[in-house]
């Protein structure tokens, strides 16, 4: 039987989110890879393990994760019940809808009926009476915003989520979202979009909104599907995720341009004595709007190397301006 660190704490620091009363690690546990049926679960289970050994303790899924879909959070399920359920008070757990789930016009996007639904069988593959936060996936532009977010608000009221957040959201649509839930009395707690060095859409609006909105950020990808590694400086790894038929990083995404945008960044980061993993992570946690960074990793190794960012989180001024040329 698991029996968790007793030091767990002890050198993790948190980080408020947005102007609610809840922290997170500033790295969270993805589970959007290597956590499906075509994974090995045990491995699955060594990952969790040694995240919450050094303090993390939110676990981030979504309804379609896997592959097959549903499988990601029905492994996290088992190994919840196997590991977990001493702690389950200590730990975040976030799951999502938004992308398709099943047949017909009830199983995709963004209608309460999908949303209510979805987050029943969610609850059913974990085995939870609730999550801690329930996010909306993708913006959904045949559903009024007011019936999405109505979802949002009755989910929180029927205690199946004690927060609501949302996903690749625009800041022009979640500044209305975020005012409609402030209305119904459920604010947002936080969004989730995808941010990295090599894509930075973030930056254009959408951070102003948290900031002042008081919500939340947490950024997904970034490490760019593992492009922001040494991982590709040679090519293409066998074992990569580019390697992989079911990834969603694609051979041709590894362009020769872009290899050599990794290289200069490698360097900066050996003179940090970071790997440019942990370089990467710690440039989204400069900025206080950005509360965590959800890390998806596929060994105990990368995990806690990508741990060892939070030991180096500052940079000087010729650092970022380094940084800025080579990302131009």
């Amino acid at each position: 039987m698991y029996q968790a660190n007793d030091n767990r704490y002890n050198t993790m620091s948190y980080r408020r989110c947005g102007k609610s009363g809840l922290v997170l690690p500033p790295i969270s546990l993805g589970l959007w890879h290597n956590f499906g049926d075509v994974d090995a679960l045990d491995n699955g289970k060594q990952m969790l393990h040694t995240a919450f050994d050094n303090g993390i303790t939110h676990f981030d899924l979504a309804n379609n994760y896997g592959p097959p879909p549903g499988s990601a959070e029905s492994n996290f399920g088992k190994i919840l019940k196997d590991s977990f359920l001493p702690y389950r008070d200590e730990l975040i757990i976030s799951t999502k809808a938004g992308y398709g789930m099943w047949p017909g016009p009830y199983g995709d996007w963004g209608s309460k009926k999908y949303l209510v639904s979805s987050l029943d069988q969610s609850l059913k593959r974990m085995d939870l009476n609730y999550v801690d936060v329930f996010y909306h996936h993708r913006p959904d532009p045949s559903t009024p915003l007011e019936e999405t977010m109505a979802a949002l608000d009755l989910i929180v009221k029927q205690g199946k989520a004690l927060y609501v957040g949302l996903s690749n959201y625009n800041a022009e649509d979640t500044l209305k979202a975020s005012k409609i839930l402030k209305t119904l009395g459920t604010p947002c707690l936080i969004h989730q979009p995808r941010y990295s060095m090599f894509d930075r859409w973030v930056e254009d609006g959408l951070l102003d909104v948290l900031g002042t909105e008081g919500i939340g950020g947490i950024a997904f990808s970034p490490l760019a599907q593992g492009l922001l590694t040494n991982k590709y400086i040679k090519g293409i790894p066998e074992n990569s995720r580019a390697a992989k038929e079911t990834g969603f990083l694609q051979k041709e995404t590894v362009t020769q341009a872009i290899i050599e945008k990794v290289i200069k960044l490698n360097a900066v980061a050996e003179n940090r004595n970071q790997s440019l993993a942990q370089m990467a992570i710690a440039w989204l946690l400069k900025d206080d709007r950005i509360t965590s960074v959800l890390v998806g990793v596929s060994s105990e190794k990368q995990l806690l190397d990508n741990i060892g960012a939070l030991n180096c989180l500052t940079f000087d001024a010729s650092e970022l301006e380094v940084i800025e040329s080579i990302l131009k």
